[in-house]
């Protein structure tokens, strides 16, 4: 089955800005997304349209199809007690904060005892990426998760 529009996919990936490795599926169970409801970053989104399972290939792709240019203006002051991954922090740390949206990745900027000014740009934006996948399997998604806009099961999203 090639993946469309409404197709579950399972993959493993390999991500590097340049020769440097930021990640890697490996040794994990696969990522699973829901093919055209924005679940992972455009630009992977668009070269994975049209694979099947077994494909392997590599893409790179630019800031603009990733995670967006960096904004120097975009940083914000919140209290420390907001900030999940550590109990203290130090600038270049990379922090997680619950919002309205769900979870979201800031950089610290500068850490006092009581706030924080943090980063609001993920920490991947202003960076070319470069993928290497392997596509697992590929099915039709389910009424269920077509209408939640998301995969369940392993490497999906878990209710």
């Amino acid at each position: 089955m090639s993946i469309a529009d409404n197709t579950v996919v399972q993959f493993h990936y390999t991500l590097r800005e340049g020769d440097t490795l930021i990640e890697t599926s490996a040794g994990n169970d696969p990522l699973a997304y829901l093919h055209g409801h924005g679940n992972i970053i455009p630009g992977l989104e668009k070269a994975m349209l049209g694979k099947s399972a077994g494909d392997e290939f590599e893409v790179t792709v630019p800031c603009s199809e990733g995670y967006g240019e960096r904004q120097d203006d975009k940083t914000q002051q919140i209290p420390v007690k907001h900030l999940h991954g550590a109990k203290k922090w130090k600038p270049g740390m990379v922090a997680t904060v619950r919002t309205d949206q769900g979870a979201r990745q800031v950089t610290i900027v500068k850490a006092g005892l009581k706030h924080a000014t943090v980063d609001l740009n993920h920490p991947l934006a202003g960076k070319e990426l470069t993928f290497s996948v392997q596509v697992i399997d590929t099915r039709e998604a389910t009424e269920e998760e077509v209408s939640h806009g998301h995969a369940h099961g392993v490497g999906g999203h878990h209710h």
